[in-house]
């Protein structure tokens, strides 16, 4: 469960900043997020072509949940992905999976997975949460080296787990647990 916020979130992570969406961001977000590229990664909720009217649902939506649990990562002053969890619920209410995207013109460059790692020690920090989990397609090797270099570990693979744009794909399991305390 998240903890209400007592100042405004904001998590400088070198190369990005992790922040909250915020009204001005849907052409940005528009540039980034329609591409095919960024598409065939992410669930199929991830609209494509991704329109201006998608950019404002978005921005609305992401805005208004308090404490947030989606967040813009910014470059340069500008919004190039997204960074988010969906907690979980009934005996999985202490775990949550993370989810991720960034503009292919920033592709390689270290910055989701900085982004990442901020987010998660954040998260620890500021939640009630043992455990947060991605579930890449297995077969999208720089999905899966960004979650290890985040500190996350490949605990499995979900055969034929899921179907996108009419192809069958195995999913990895990563998790990165709340440190021990001392």
């Amino acid at each position: 469960m998240l903890r209400p916020m007592t100042s405004p979130f904001r998590i400088e992570c070198g190369p990005c900043v992790l922040r909250p969406w915020r009204r001005g961001d849907e052409a940005s977000l528009v540039h980034h997020a329609n591409d095919r590229e960024v598409w065939r990664n992410l669930r199929d909720r991830f609209p494509h072509p991704y329109t201006a009217q998608d950019a404002a649902g978005w921005v609305g939506y992401a805005g208004a949940v308090s404490p947030p649990r989606d967040f813009a990562i910014e470059v340069a002053g500008e919004a190039v992905g997204s960074m988010g969890m969906i907690p979980g619920t009934d005996i999985e209410r202490h775990s949550a999976e993370v989810g991720y995207w960034l503009g292919r013109s920033l592709w390689g460059r270290g910055i989701v997975s900085a982004g990442l790692d901020a987010f998660c020690a954040w998260t620890f920090t500021n939640t009630d949460l043992l455990r947060l989990f991605a579930l890449p397609f297995a077969d999208n090797a720089a999905s899966c080296r960004v979650l290890e270099k985040a500190g996350f570990q490949r605990e499995g693979v979900l055969r034929r787990s899921a179907v996108k744009d009419g192809v069958v794909h195995d999913q990895a399991l990563y998790a990165r647990l709340r440190p021990s305390g001392p």
